[in-house]
């Protein structure tokens, strides 16, 4: 008997969870389960990585454009990626320039990094900027999964106050903007972005759950048991494996949050902004457990978009991991010294290694007989090129990942001056199936130059 293929949508439930599937064959028409159709069916995945204060550009950009191009220090840690990686030099973000408004860089190349738009100076409650790319293309292919976006950061978002030369904190903490007045706010707590993909409350757009999750001392899987077995009887043995290994990746996630919990009140270093319950103190612990949270909401298909702040703007944490003790924004105004820049770029370097654990998830997580890094656009970069100059053209930008696309990798590609970088976003949201005319002050795609 023909068996009808499992709903790309189905749950397994239990009382008080939901636990979204990753791709499987049974997913497919019997007649189509081949590794081929199993990656063809894939949908592409966009994330758009933050990191403030700009970059050390001579030891970030290649000396060698197309091909044949060295790894520079700070992408040194990517060189497993170097096949999947292309640098994008020469591309500007206008709007986050003075434009006769004075200071205020940091706040201006985060609100217009997704946005391409010229934020209000104001740090009252008259803000003004515009969409953002991801919202953009929620508008189109969010309602294909759960949650149609996530935003995500190491920070806590900012609803009010002065934050930049007259500049709202909203601005400096938010990249992800719904409409022209309305940022969506990050969530940093690996505990409550986990519950939101898996709790009661997952794809209702709510960010916390409730008590019978809150509050419960067993496995999430312990909930989903019983309908988890009922499937188990319906899948080939390929398909069980990697359920068993699905789950198994759940509950090892589960098993961090809570040990990260206990010993959240045993750090002596003082955190630079208001710690949730939830939140790891070890900075490289934390960003860990949500890139690997991440993994699972693209994996699962529970979303397509991402965004992720390593840092609000203007950052000024200190990083004694590395023996710098010195605050990362004050080291960015390093006036050409030596030593200050040599420190910039051990940051930098670290921004990337931290990087590559993400790129790593996405290429050990399979989906037929692809990597899902191949079905996954991963913008990272900063709206700052040179920290101590402040300036927003040729931004320090690496498109990593997409193969399935079609897109060619292993390049450093160098655009024409002043080439808009919402010229990128345009060809992007075409990659995702996303039809946007223009964006921002975008003057037309990058198709030619990307795609050849």
């Amino acid at each position: 008997m023909n068996r009808q293929p499992i709903s790309r949508r189905h749950l397994l439930k239990g009382v008080g969870a939901v636990v979204a599937l990753p791709w499987l064959e049974a997913m497919l028409p019997r007649v189509a389960r081949a590794d081929a159709a199993f990656a063809a069916a894939q949908p592409t995945r966009l994330a758009y990585l933050y990191v403030p204060n700009g970059m050390h550009m001579s030891d970030f950009t290649p000396t060698a454009l197309g091909k044949n191009f060295e790894l520079t220090p700070i992408l040194q840690p990517l060189v497993k990626f170097q096949k999947d990686m292309n640098v994008l030099s020469g591309l500007t973000l206008n709007g986050a320039r003075a434009l006769g408004d004075g200071p205020g860089d940091h706040a201006r190349a985060v609100a217009a990094f997704l946005t391409g738009a010229h934020p209000k100076k104001s740090d009252g409650t008259d803000i003004r900027n515009g969409v953002s790319i991801d919202q953009e293309i929620a508008k189109q292919i969010g309602s294909q999964t759960r949650l149609p976006s996530l935003e995500i950061g190491m920070e806590q978002s900012a609803a009010a106050g002065n934050c930049d030369s007259g500049y709202s904190c909203v601005y400096s903490s938010n990249m992800s903007w719904r409409d022209d007045t309305t940022p969506v706010p990050k969530e940093v707590n690996p505990a409550a972005l986990f519950d939101r993909l898996f709790g009661p409350a997952a794809g209702s757009g709510e960010s916390t759950i409730g008590p019978s999750l809150d509050k419960r001392r067993q496995s999430i899987l312990d909930f989903v048991q019983a309908d988890a077995g009922s499937l188990a009887k319906k899948l080939g043995a390929n398909d069980r494996h990697r359920v068993d290994q699905y789950l198994s990746a759940i509950r090892e996630i589960e098993l961090r949050i809570g040990h990260s919990e206990k010993l959240a009140g045993h750090d002596t270093d003082s955190p630079e902004y208001p710690r949730p319950k939830g939140v790891p103190r070890d900075f490289e612990q934390h960003m860990h457990l949500l890139f690997d949270i991440m993994t699972l909401a693209f994996e699962t298909d529970s979303t397509r978009l991402m965004t992720f702040m390593y840092a609000n703007a203007g950052s000024n944490r200190s990083y004694r991991n590395l023996s710098i003790d010195q605050g990362h924004h004050d080291l960015s105004h390093h006036g050409n010294e030596e030593d200050k820049q040599k420190k910039i770029s051990q940051i930098n370097q670290y921004h990337a290694t931290l990087f590559s654990y993400f790129l790593e998830r996405l290429a050990t997580t399979k989906v037929g007989g692809d990597r899902l890094l191949d079905h996954t656009l991963v913008v990272y970069g900063s709206g700052i090129s040179d920290g101590n100059r402040h300036n927003h053209d040729d931004l320090p930008i690496l498109l990593m990942g997409g193969r399935a696309t079609g897109l060619p990798t292993g390049r450093h590609l160098k655009f024409k001056r002043d080439t808009p970088l919402t010229n990128l976003y345009l060809s992007l949201a075409s990659l995702c199936g996303a039809k946007l005319d223009k964006f921002g002050d975008s003057t037309g795609t990058l198709d030619d130059e990307l795609l050849s």
